[in-house]
């Protein structure tokens, strides 16, 4: 438990100092320390500014209390790094957000958490057995977090809903990323937490998803991915993980699924495979309770630090520099759904021919659900939440252009 308890004046200072250019999570901490306090930082800052030889721009008190003002209106909070309520893994990361905007109930923080993260274009099958994993973990006692992404993030947090979940935003509290997602996280507030580093109005942009990633990974024990190509954002926070000295599980697919490329190679090298939710909640119950090791039991592979910094740090500090990644093409332009190939279509699939010169939305929803391995109808029927005689005037229209067959047991796949 920490011992640290801010006045709100206090706080104000900490979001000042926070909100400054080029004060990232490990600059504020030096600064932290060096001066004593967050006012005296904010008051050395013109000097080290002076001494790099360009200015350096400092929020101002109308600015922070601006935000603050926004934030009580949404009924969030900001928690410090050292008190109490803020979530005790996330502290023990060298990168931890001096403060973090909280809503809804702050109880899931203190509670065992485990991260379930994976494809925005995810396969029927991919969400059926996230569904289930994040099920399976809510019953064994664990909060489940996700980026309230798309595909598999979206699903895991609906699941968990009931036994708690957390939402780890890339932008401000009143900027929801997806916006389609906003019902989903009202529903949230009522069982869990939603949380972020983000000042309020902020939209986020490429970087800042895979920074989110982070504080994903670092909330929790262990972090289990669910379909991810070998390009995708998914693959970042699984390094995150393995850095912060946590469990790193992969979700093996079919070879044949370009969704399956990513998550295969992680579980090639070293991470643990999970094809049931108790293969996760074994090997975690044993660490809570304890501090995770310096690193994971999956980190035997060099990180590839070529890219763009996540985040700014201020320089002279003597402080280590800010990771740098490369940012998946997609996230970099902006793109909404980073995995999705053209026409929606599933990464390393092609959107011509047939299917992109005019068949249904319907046929492409199906298209970009299924995988090579064979799936009920019944099953498709509920990912797409398409109606029985929808389901089937598409799969004739796929059928017809080539794109899938039919199996034993009413069921069918990509051809």
């Amino acid at each position: 438990m920490g011992g640290l308890r801010l006045t709100d004046d206090q706080r104000l200072s900490w979001l000042r100092l926070m909100r400054s250019e080029s004060i990232g999570p490990r600059s504020f901490r030096s600064l932290l320390s060096r001066y004593g306090s967050a006012d005296a930082a904010l008051a050395a800052l013109p000097e080290i500014a002076r001494r790099r030889g360009r200015p350096l721009r400092i929020a101002t008190l109308a600015e922070v209390e601006r935000e603050m003002a926004s934030a009580r209106r949404l009924g969030v909070r900001f928690l410090a790094l050292g008190e109490a309520e803020y979530p005790t893994l996330l502290r023990e990361i060298d990168s931890a957000p001096p403060l973090i905007a909280v809503r809804g109930e702050g109880a899931a923080l203190g509670r065992p958490m485990v991260a379930i993260v994976g494809s925005r274009n995810a396969s029927a099958a991919g969400l059926k057995f996230t569904e289930r994993l994040a099920a399976g973990l809510g019953k064994a006692g664990f909060v489940v977090v996700s980026g309230l992404a798309r595909g598999i993030d979206t699903r895991a947090h609906v699941a968990s809903l009931a036994s708690g979940t957390v939402a780890v935003l890339a932008g401000g509290h009143d900027r929801i990323y997806p916006a389609e997602n906003e019902g989903l996280l009202a529903r949230i507030l009522s069982f869990g937490a939603v949380l972020s580093e983000m000042p309020m109005g902020y939209e986020p942009r490429g970087r800042d998803f895979p920074r989110r990633n982070r504080i994903v990974s670092g909330l929790c024990f262990g972090v289990v991915v669910v379909e991810a190509a070998r390009r995708s954002g998914s693959l970042i926070t699984a390094r995150f993980a393995a850095e912060q000295g946590r469990e790193v599980f992969a979700v093996p697919g079919s070879p044949l699924d370009p969704r399956a490329e990513g998550t295969n190679d992680l579980i090639r090298d070293g991470a643990t495979l999970c094809a049931d939710p108790d293969h996760v909640v074994s090997a975690l119950a044993p660490l809570i309770g304890q501090a995770p090791p310096p690193t994971g039991a999956w980190n035997e592979h060099p990180v590839d630090r070529g890219g763009e910094p996540l985040w700014d740090e201020l320089e002279g500090l003597d402080v280590a520099p800010p990771p740098a990644m490369p940012i998946p093409p997609a996230y970099a332009a902006g793109e909404t759904d980073p995995d999705l190939g053209p026409e929606g279509a599933p990464e390393g699939l092609s959107s011509s021919g047939p299917l992109a010169e005019g068949h249904s939305p319907h046929g492409r929803h199906l298209l970009a659900l299924l995988g090579p391995q064979p799936l009920p109808l019944d099953d498709l029927s509920r990912a797409s939440g398409l109606a029985a005689r929808e389901i089937q005037r598409a799969i004739v229209e796929l059928e017809l252009g080539g794109y899938v067959q039919r199996h034993a047991n009413n069921s069918v796949s990509l051809k």
